[in-house]
C-alpha cells in the first residue's frame, strides 16, 4: 500500500510551525518506503513553544468547564469521522495489524468521552462544614504540561494525557516518539484545533527536545510513558525545579496459571496467547513471562502451542486473517533476538509459533517469527528483562508461594495476571506486586479506563485513567474558613 510520504510540521501557538530538518519515517513492514517526515525541532523551538503554552495557560486556566468539555467533544467526533485514515496510517507507520490500529483509537476515544463525561464531578469543589467553621477544597490546574510518549501505543498513551490535562484547564506541550509520529501528530492537531492557540502545543526532536521539556522551570509537570531507565535521566533533569510527574514505565509482566485452570478452555487459553503476542508483544502491560504449576505444565504447554498456532498469522498489517505484523524497528527486532539466542545458547529449547503468511515480504520486513521458550532459567535475561517482542518463555512452579515470590521477584510491577478458578486467583492475585492484576485475562483485554491504571516499584509513580488519572493533572487547594472565635490555647 505504498502511497507519497506526507510531510508533518510542530504546532506552536495554534499555527503550524516549519523547519528545515526533517527526519524520515520508515514501513516496518517495506523498510525501503518512506510513510511520511516529522520535523526535527531545536531546543530553542521547545522553548517558544513552552513560553507560549505559559502565556496561555493564564487565561486558559479561568475558561469554564462547560467550554472545555463543549470543544473536546468537538475533537472526538472529528476524531470519529477520520477512524479510516488514521489508523491507516498508524498501520503503515507502526506496522500494527490495521484492527489493532482501529482498537487503538477505539481505547483512545472510550478514554476521551469517559473524561469529558466525569470531569465535571470529579474536579468540582467540596465544601465542608464542621465544628472549626467551613473548609473548600478545590482542584486547580498545575499549569505547562510536557507530555513525552513512546511509539508502542502512540495514540492511546497521548490522549490519556492530553484530556485530562486540558479538560483540568492546562496547557500541553506534546513531544511523540520519531519511531510513530504521524498518526499522533494528526490526531494532535485534530484536538489543537479546536482549543485556542497556545493550548497544545506539538514539537518533535531529539534528546534536547526532551531535556528541555523536563528542566525548563515554566513546566510544571511531566507526564511520561516510556523506559525506566529514560525515567532516572527525567526525574534528575527535573529535580531542581521539584516539577509534579506521572510516570507509567517498564514492566515484565508475570502471568501465572494455577494447577485448577482449565487447559481445555479454549477461549481461555486463546486470550492467554493474545495476551503474549498482540501488537507483537509490543505492549507495555502484556504477559511476559508465564509461571504453570508443575502439575500441568506438559498439557499446558502442549494446548498453549495448539492455541497459539491457530490465531498466530504473521503478516502484512493490511493482509486477510493477519494477526501480528512487523516489529516496529530493527533496533527492537535486535533485541529480542538478543535475548532468545542467550536463552538457547543456555539450554533453553526455542520453538517458532504460528503461521507466516507471505515468506518473501517476511524477509523484506523487521518481521520475528513469533517463540515460545522452555527451560529458561528465572535468572536468565529473557525471565529478568522486558522483551517487548513477539517472545514469551513458560516455566513451572512447585507451589503458590513458589509462584508468588517468583512473580513478585522482579524491579517491575506494572501488571500481571492469575489464571485458574475465580476464588482461588484472587486469593493469589492479592500476594502479587503491581498496580494492576487480572483474573483470566491479561493485557489490552482485562483494561478497563474507568479505573485507575499504574505501576508499582520501578514500573512507575502515580496514575492514569479512572478518576485518579483526571486528578492527577490538579493541585489540591484547600481554602480555609474558620468561624469568629479564638483558639484556646492562644492567649489574649
Amino acid at each position: 500500500m505504498s502511497k507519497d510520504p506526507i510531510k508533518i510540521d510542530a504546532i506552536i501557538n495554534g499555527e503550524k510551525y516549519k523547519v528545515e530538518k526533517q527526519e524520515p519515517r520508515e514501513n516496518p513492514t517495506h523498510p525501503d518506503e518512506i510513510v511520511g517526515y516529522a520535523p526535527v525541532n531545536s531546543r530553542e523551538d521547545t522553548v517558544k513553544a513552552i513560553d507560549v503554552a505559559r502565556e496561555t495557560f493564564i487565561t486558559w486556566r479561568e475558561s469554564p468547564m462547560d467550554d472545555r468539555v463543549e470543544r473536546m467533544r468537538k475533537a472526538i467526533q472529528k476524531i470519529k469521522d477520520q477512524t479510516p485514515e488514521i489508523a491507516e496510517l498508524l498501520s503503515r507507520e507502526h506496522g500494527k495489524p490495521l484492527y489493532d490500529s482501529e482498537g487503538e483509537i477505539a481505547v483512545s476515544l472510550m478514554w476521551m468521552e469517559y473524561a469529558c463525561d466525569n470531569v465535571q464531578e470529579v474536579l468540582k469543589n467540596e465544601v465542608q462544614e464542621h465544628d472549626s467553621g467551613k473548609t473548600i477544597i478545590s482542584r486547580d490546574a498545575i499549569g505547562v504540561v510536557s507530555a513525552i510518549t513512546p511509539w508502542n501505543y502512540p495514540l492511546s498513551l497521548s490522549t490519556i494525557k492530553m484530556a485530562p490535562a486540558l479538560l483540568a484547564g492546562n496547557t500541553m506541550v506534546l513531544k511523540p516518539s520519531p519511531l510513530a509520529p504521524l498518526a499522533v501528530s494528526k490526531v494532535c492537531e485534530i484536538i489543537s484545533d479546536e482549543f485556542p492557540p497556545g493550548v497544545l502545543n506539538l514539537v518533535h526532536g531529539e534528546a534536547d527536545v526532551g531535556v528541555e521539556l523536563t528542566s525548563n522551570p515554566k513546566v510544571a509537570k511531566i507526564a511520561f510513558t516510556g523506559g525506566t531507565e529514560t525515567a532516572k535521566h527525567i526525574m534528575k533533569s527535573a529535580a531542581d525545579t521539584i516539577k509534579n510527574m506521572t510516570l507509567e514505565l517498564g514492566g515484565n509482566d508475570a502471568a501465572i496459571v494455577l494447577k485448577d485452570f482449565d487447559v481445555n478452555d479454549e477461549r481461555a487459553m486463546r486470550r492467554l496467547v493474545i495476551s503474549n503476542f498482540l501488537t507483537a508483544g509490543q505492549i507495555c502491560m502484556i504477559a511476559k513471562r508465564i509461571y504453570v504449576d508443575r502439575a500441568i505444565y506438559d498439557e499446558f504447554v502442549e494446548k498453549y502451542i495448539d492455541a497459539a498456532n491457530k490465531w498466530i498469522r504473521v503478516g502484512d498489517p493490511f493482509g486477510d486473517n493477519v494477526t501480528i505484523g512487523p516489529v516496529n524497528n530493527q533496533k527492537q527486532v535486535e533485541h529480542v533476538q538478543n535475548l532468545i539466542d542467550d536463552a538457547e545458547g543456555k539450554g533453553a529449547k526455542v520453538i517458532k509459533l504460528g503461521e507466516i503468511m507471505d515468506e518473501d515480504l517476511f524477509e523484506q520486513g523487521y518481521f520475528m517469527h513469533p517463540t515460545v521458550v522452555l527451560g529458561a532459567n528465572q535468572d536468565d535475561p529473557i525471565v529478568k528483562e522486558e522483551q517487548f517482542g513477539p517472545t514469551v518463555p513458560i516455566l513451572s512452579f512447585k507451589d503458590e508461594q513458589d509462584a508468588i515470590r517468583l512473580a513478585n521477584d522482579s524491579i517491575y510491577g506494572l501488571t500481571s495476571s492469575v489464571w485458574g478458578k475465580e476464588e482461588h486467583a484472587v486469593d493469589v492475585a492479592k500476594h502479587i506486586q503491581a498496580g494492576t492484576t487480572m483474573i483470566n485475562t491479561a493485557a489490552v483485554q482485562g483494561l478497563d479506563v474507568r479505573f485507575p491504571f499504574g505501576g508499582v516499584k520501578q514500573s512507575g509513580i502515580g496514575r492514569e485513567y479512572g478518576d485518579e488519572g483526571l486528578l492527577a493533572y490538579t493541585d489540591t487547594h484547600v481554602i480555609n474558613i474558620p468561624d469568629d472565635k479564638d483558639l484556646p490555647y492562644i492567649p489574649e
